[in-house]
């Protein structure tokens, strides 16, 4: 009997190994076999310091005031229109909503669709205190060691000034475009983009321009950021999250320290049990849409019990979960995620509050919307309190998540042929860009927006991301140069196959 159990045992465990092993080994990777094409001549030291003088200009932006630094963004202007003055001649230049720009190089097929490449102007602000951490002055555009030093380097006018180069090398060339190609550089990407993406968006909207495919910031190019995956992965942004911020309100009867009220009914207690309720029961994550199809085609590139563990989830999938949610990085991918940012009450030791806030910023997930959220919030807080004594507002910014790029398009194959063939042996996967970009503004008008930004990072660089020592390399500058060169040549085409 015993030894009937062990050899069902041992059967059983080599169904299963042999069951992980097809399933693992049926998982091919997906991605295109593509010829790198000649390295296209770029002048890096030329380059690079063009950069450097955009970096000089403190383009911060303001929610509030949108003449803030008007004077450094008409400087920026006065610069590219000097540095490229061949792209200017040819190409027609709108000024939209006081600051943000517009530029439209005439294709020779009017019936094809055109297509926008974007990039911004501004620049968020040093955290104070900081200038002093900086390796280089941040607003120096020290060019040193290879790179190129200072707030904007990476974002976004590395992105700027290498599409302004790669068009500028174009028209020079006497390329002429069948696709009428757009350029939108916006001045308040940072604050929202309401004065400048928004405005582009509605006025192309409102020349019943239909666009073919955008490209703007996003995810990058990767080395050693993802475990278990050895070869660099540029990974292309096909949605982004929605942003939502809710204040939550709550009053109570102030009074004196030392009378306190029964336990838990201060208004404090009642605003902690209820933050503590939201921050516990967050939304449900998962293994699923954008996420599915990102680590769908990331699993066949990795190596060892990683690649096992992937590609059998309906085995490992909790367990794989729980280590994805584990990092702050995949878990933002897998959920809309919730945040605690602002709690205020009180001004006296003591003396009981009357009042509290606090503010509760959300990230949303394509398929969650603010109403669901806002409604989920809702129960929680009364649940929590046991009370309906307390208001909910949605704060001004509000977006709901974008729509999903298919990656079964022609669009989607461009771009994955075009970073394949500029950036040769480097991975590209589908992914959901987790901050706020200007192309979100864009999706009444376009299908195909993708958020990516051709620029190298590992692990140590992510932090540089409006943060401390922020830089480029001048020969991922030429890269990205030479991404937006070829993207334009094969995109620009009336038929993209």
């Amino acid at each position: 009997m015993i030894r009937n159990i062990l050899y069902g045992l041992l059967a059983a465990i080599l169904l299963l190994a042999a069951v992980l092993g097809i399933n693992t080994w049926r998982k091919g990777s997906r991605q295109l076999d593509v010829a790198p094409i000649a390295k296209l001549q770029v002048d890096e030291a030329a380059v690079a310091e063009r950069l450097a003088e955009a970096v000089r200009l403190r383009t911060i932006s303001s929610r509030d005031d949108a003449t803030l630094n008007a004077d450094q963004f008409e400087q920026l202007h006065s610069l590219l229109q000097r540095r490229f003055p061949r792209l200017h001649a040819e190409l027609k230049r709108e000024v939209v909503g006081g600051l943000s720009l517009l530029y439209t190089w005439q294709g020779s097929n009017a019936a094809a669709q055109p297509i926008l490449l974007m990039a911004h102007q501004d620049v968020v602000a040093l955290a104070p205190g900081t200038e002093k951490d900086w390796n280089e002055e941040p607003f120096s555009g020290k060019v040193k060691e290879g790179y190129v030093w200072g707030r904007g380097a990476w974002d976004d006018k590395g992105n700027l000034i290498a599409q302004m180069e790669a068009v500028e090398m174009l028209v020079v060339s006497g390329y002429k475009p069948e696709r009428t190609v757009y350029l939108a550089f916006g001045a308040d990407e940072e604050v929202g983009g309401i004065r400048g993406a928004m405005r582009i968006a509605a006025l192309l909207k409102e020349r019943k321009v239909r666009l073919d495919f955008i490209v703007d910031e996003g995810l990058l190019i990767t080395e050693g950021v993802m475990p278990g995956l050895a070869p660099p992965a540029a990974v292309i942004g096909i949605a982004e999250k929605g942003y939502l911020s809710v204040l939550l309100r709550m009053s109570g009867n102030p009074g004196h320290s030392s009378m306190p009220p029964p336990k838990g009914t201060s208004v404090v207690a009642m605003m902690s049990a209820a933050l503590r309720r939201i921050d516990d029961d967050q939304l449900p994550a998962g293994i699923r849409g954008v996420a599915a199809e990102m680590f769908a085609t990331v699993t066949p590139e990795l190596s060892g019990l990683q690649r096992v563990a992937m590609s059998n989830l309906w085995l490992f999938g909790p367990l794989v979960q729980r280590q994805l949610e584990a990092s702050a990085v995949t878990n933002a991918v897998l959920r809309t995620t919730t945040a605690l940012t602002i709690v205020n009450a009180g001004n006296k030791e003591n003396v009981l509050p009357g009042n509290a806030e606090a503010t509760v910023n959300f990230r949303l997930l394509p398929g969650d919307s603010s109403e669901q959220v806002m409604g989920r919030m809702k129960r929680q807080v009364r649940d929590a309190t046991n009370s309906d004594k307390f208001e909910l507002f949605a704060l001004p910014g509000a977006m709901e998540a974008s729509k999903v790029a298919p990656t079964d398009s022609a669009q989607y194959a461009l771009f994955n042929r075009t970073i394949r063939e500029v950036f040769p042996g480097t991975l590209v996967v589908p992914g959901l860009y987790i901050a706020g970009s200007d192309s979100i503004h864009f999706g009444e008008i376009s299908d195909h927006i993708f958020k990516f930004s051709p620029v190298r990072a590992k692990p140590e660089d992510l932090p540089r991301f409006h943060g401390t020592n922020e830089r480029i390399t001048a020969a991922n500058l030429a890269e990205l140069i030479r991404f937006y060169h070829r993207l334009l040549t094969m995109g620009a085409k009336a038929s993209l196959n």
